[in-house]
């Protein structure tokens, strides 16, 4: 179908399609801890990933992502997706599960990379999400339908609901 007819109107989100990657090792998982020098959550805990590049599928941008944010590679499958409201715009998250990780985990200038247990999560700054979304993800096993999630704010409290 061509541009002209995808019906994109302004009353209607336009989506930014990102990944969120959570690679796992029994009960711990591969996160980011944000260099100081980042814009956003500098010092704080993420997943892995990023902007899902023109051209790109979006297993193939999170295998990019995760071996340039962590220089490895893993058998990746999606876990879910959410949709984050950001006002006229809107992100669509992919969250993306990994596991079997091949190759030495190095830090990138997007931060330093660590194995960090599902409990530790707790004790730790993290990014407003991230303990939502293990929590839904730590029980998932490969070839569990999706989950399809939306994310906004009430005043200042994140809500994120899940179907």
């Amino acid at each position: 179908m061509p541009v002209s007819d995808q019906g994109i109107t302004k009353d209607r989100y336009m989506f930014i399609p990102r990944t969120a990657i959570f690679v796992r090792r029994g009960d711990e998982y591969l996160l980011i801890k944000g260099a100081p020098t980042k814009r956003l959550w500098a010092g704080k805990y993420n997943g892995l990933g990023g902007h899902v590049e023109r051209g790109e599928d979006v297993l193939s941008a999170a295998a990019r992502e995760l071996q340039e944010e962590a220089g490895v590679a893993a058998d990746l499958w999606l876990c879910g997706t959410v949709l984050v409201d950001a006002g006229e715009a809107g992100v669509c998250l992919f969250v993306v599960c990994g596991e079997n990780v091949t190759g030495e985990v190095n830090a990138s200038k997007e931060g330093a990379v660590e194995w960090v247990s599902k409990e530790a999560v707790l004790h730790l700054p993290v990014v407003e999400d991230l303990p939502i979304l293990l929590e839904k993800i730590h029980a998932m096993q490969r070839g569990d339908a999706p989950f399809s999630a939306r994310s906004f704010y009430e005043g200042d409290q994140l809500k994120m609901v899940f179907r």
